[in-house]
């Protein structure tokens, strides 16, 4: 495998919105005699790349932005073992180096009929795979590389996002009787979330939310009028769609004060839960995190399986190994030529 390839590639800062500098530099290295290149526009400044072998049938994918903050590669050897540390080393340009070494072998065994797609924006709204689906018909399978210990996923949580505003009227904090505080309104919303028994999923396992996003800018001293924060879901097929009914039956619930509800919001979007489809012969495992998967609707066939492991992504122990990456390599060789004989 090409390290100074890789190297080169983990070099470049590509945190979501900037982007365009790597895909400006994989455009010009990755391209080779048998293969050609289109690029296309998301609309934000950033680009898709789509490499292609043939009229492709088959299409191996991942992102091109990461997470910030921006962490500089560095390799070690460890136990023996090659170690690439720093962002993006598994989400997800290791995934992308992996799918690329295994067009590069496809190419040297003579096939034909696949593509490597690149897509920007994943970590912030999927926005490249949105605008690629509008842009290209797609085609039978798209391969989509994320860490997934180098398991097959069978099926992945859903996602709901949701802005919330808390209401409250300001006052002296000295005398809280005469005014009411957002902030609490906020805690006493969270410990009716943290009561609610959300019904287990036989597949997914359970609910789980993450409160982002949070600001409420009161002085110390004064009431908050008001606290902003986003309501982040992992959803499972059991419970995806009974949480918009929630978030706003507990709106409701709470009234108003001075005229205005004690909580308002704003549905944000998201992911359904979704299956994904595997192959006899490699294992499989279920995951809680989401991808541009779901969104690449033009592909009847989606398949979900990357080296490198989620929980070191977003950290800033991000790493993969040599042989992880190898590994990947030639398990997405094995992927093609399994599917191209269904």
């Amino acid at each position: 495998m090409n390290i100074e390839l890789f190297m080169d590639m983990l070099g470049i800062e590509s945190t979501s919105g900037g982007e365009r500098t790597l895909s400006e530099h994989l455009a010009k290295t990755l391209k080779t005699p048998g293969c050609t290149l289109e690029r296309f526009e998301v609309g934000d400044g950033t680009e898709n790349l789509f490499f292609c072998w043939g009229e492709p049938e088959i299409v191996f994918c991942s992102h091109m932005d990461t997470v910030p903050p921006y962490i500089a590669p560095k390799v070690e050897q460890e136990d023996g073992q090659t170690v690439f540390r720093g962002r993006g080393t598994c989400d997800a340009k290791g995934q992308i180096f992996a799918l690329y070494s295994a067009c590069l072998e496809l190419e040297a065994r003579g096939h034909s009929g696949f593509g490597l797609l690149l897509l920007s924006g994943e970590e912030t709204g999927s926005f490249g795979a949105k605008a690629f689906r509008t842009q290209h018909p797609g085609g039978r399978v798209v391969i989509v590389g994320e860490p997934t210990d180098g398991c097959m996923v069978s099926a992945s949580k859903g996602t709901k996002a949701f802005r919330l505003t808390f209401h409250g009227r300001a006052f002296h904090s000295g005398y809280p009787e005469m005014g009411e505080s957002a902030v609490m309104n906020f805690s006493a919303f969270l410990e009716r979330l943290k009561a609610h028994q959300w019904p287990e999923d036989g597949q997914l396992g359970p609910t789980t939310w993450n409160i982002g996003k949070l600001s409420s800018d009161n002085p110390q001293n004064i009431l908050s009028e008001s606290l902003e924060c986003r309501l982040y879901f992992r959803t499972t097929f059991a419970s995806d769609s009974l949480i918009e009914a929630f978030v706003r039956e507990q709106a409701e619930a709470m009234g108003q004060v001075d005229g205005r509800p004690r909580l308002e919001f704003e549905a944000l979007g998201g992911d359904t839960p979704m299956s994904y489809t595997t192959l006899e012969g490699f294992p499989t495992k279920t995951v809680a995190f989401g991808s541009d998967a779901p969104q690449l609707t033009n592909f009847p066939q989606r398949i979900l399986c990357g080296p490198g492991s989620i929980l070191v992504a977003h950290r800033p122990e991000e790493q993969i190994t040599l042989s992880e990456l190898e590994q990947a390599r030639d398990q997405y060789v094995r992927m093609f030529e399994t599917l191209k004989n269904i």
